[in-house]
C-alpha cells in the first residue's frame, strides 16, 4: 500500500469502505479529498448463519487484518470489527479483544441475525458489552430477499437494503433497545433506510395501533429521533435536507460505501453541493459527528 498522501484539513469517511479493497494494493487506495477512512468487512463475510466457532475464527482473520493496516497507518485508517453474533458469548468475548487488545472504537453488525431481529433478547449481553466497553455500532443491512418478485431490477439493493435497515431501526425502537441501553451508540447505514421519510406513518401507526406496536415500548418511535446516527448515503439534495431535519445536524455522518457502485465516488460531495449547509455544518457531516460517534478526537489525526 502507498503511503499516505499530503494531509489537508481532516475529512472522515465512515462506513462502508470495504477491507478487502486494501488488499488489492494500490488499485483504488486513495478517496479524493479524505484524510481518514472508517474501514469495516464486507458484509456478507458476517457469516452468521455459519457453526459459530468458524465465524469466530473468520471474525479473529478479519479484525486482525484490519487491525495490523490500522497500526501501518494509524492517522489514515480507523477500523471497525465483527463478530459472530449467532453465539453472543463469543461476540462478547470478540467485542472486549476488538476494543482492549486491537483498539479498535467499534464494531459493525448486520441488520438481522438469522431469524433474530436487534430487538432479540439474545443480543442484550452484546449491547450490554457494547456500554460497558464504550463500543459503538455500525449497522449494515444484509441478507436480504433476492429470489420471487425482489429478483429483478437489482431490487435487493435498490428496495430490500433499505427496507433491512428500517426494520432494524424500528425493531430496536419498538423492542425497546434504547430504553434498556441508554448510552448505546448506533449508526445505521444509507441515510437509515426509509426511516426518517416514513417516521411520521410510523409513528401515526404505533399510536393508533398500540396493540399491535406498542406491546414492547410505550413511547413513540418519534422520541427517539436525535438518539442514533444515520449516515449521509442518500444520493440526493432534498433526502440529504430532510435527513438532518429529521435525524439532527449532528446526528449524519459522511458515508461512502466505497468502492461498490451504490456507493458515493467522490466522498463529501453531495455534502458540498448544499448551498444551504454553512461551513460549521458541512464540517459536522464531514468529521465531526463521526468522531463523536466513534468517541476519538480531531487531533488524532492532524
Amino acid at each position: 500500500m502507498p503511503a499516505p498522501a499530503q494531509r489537508g484539513p481532516v475529512r472522515l469517511a465512515s462506513p462502508h469502505t470495504e477491507i478487502w479493497l486494501w488488499w488489492m494494493g494500490a488499485a483504488g487506495s486513495s478517496l479524493q479529498g479524505v484524510t481518514v477512512q472508517v474501514l469495516s468487512t464486507v458484509p456478507v463475510m458476517f457469516s452468521y448463519w455459519a457453526k459459530p466457532q468458524d465465524t469466530l475464527d473468520l471474525a479473529q482473520i478479519l479484525n486482525n487484518d484490519l487491525a495490523a493496516t490500522v497500526k501501518k497507518y494509524p492517522k489514515r485508517f480507523i477500523g471497525l470489527g465483527t463478530l459472530p453474533l449467532q453465539a453472543p458469548d463469543l461476540a462478547v468475548k470478540e467485542m472486549h479483544r476488538c476494543v482492549k487488545e486491537l483498539g479498535f472504537p467499534g464494531v459493525q453488525i448486520g441488520s438481522h441475525v438469522n431469524e433474530w431481529d436487534l430487538n432479540a433478547p439474545e443480543l442484550y449481553d452484546i449491547y450490554a458489552a457494547a456500554e460497558k466497553l464504550n463500543c459503538c455500532l455500525f449497522v449494515h443491512p444484509w441478507d436480504m430477499q433476492i429470489d420471487g418478485r425482489m429478483s429483478k431490477y437489482w431490487f435487493p439493493w435498490l428496495i430490500g437494503m433499505p427496507t433491512e435497515t428500517t426494520m432494524a431501526i424500528c425493531s430496536m425502537i419498538m423492542g425497546g433497545i434504547f430504553e434498556k441501553f441508554p448510552r448505546l451508540k448506533v449508526c445505521f447505514a444509507h441515510g437509515g433506510g426509509a426511516f426518517p421519510y416514513t417516521v411520521g406513518r410510523i409513528s401515526h401507526g404505533f399510536n393508533v395501533r398500540p396493540d399491535l406496536c406498542a406491546m414492547d415500548n410505550k413511547v413513540d418511535p418519534r422520541k427517539y429521533l436525535g438518539s442514533f446516527y444515520t449516515d449521509s448515503l442518500v444520493h440526493d439534495r432534498g433526502a440529504l435536507r430532510l435527513l438532518t431535519n429529521v435525524v439532527g445536524e449532528d446526528k449524519v455522518i459522511l458515508g461512502t460505501d466505497y468502492p461498490f457502485p451504490l456507493g458515493e465516488l467522490e466522498p463529501g460531495k453531495l455534502i458540498d453541493s448544499m448551498d444551504d449547509f454553512d461551513h460549521k455544518l458541512k464540517d459536522k457531516l464531514k468529521a465531526g459527528n463521526a468522531l463523536e460517534f466513534l468517541g476519538l478526537s480531531r487531533k488524532q489525526f492532524e
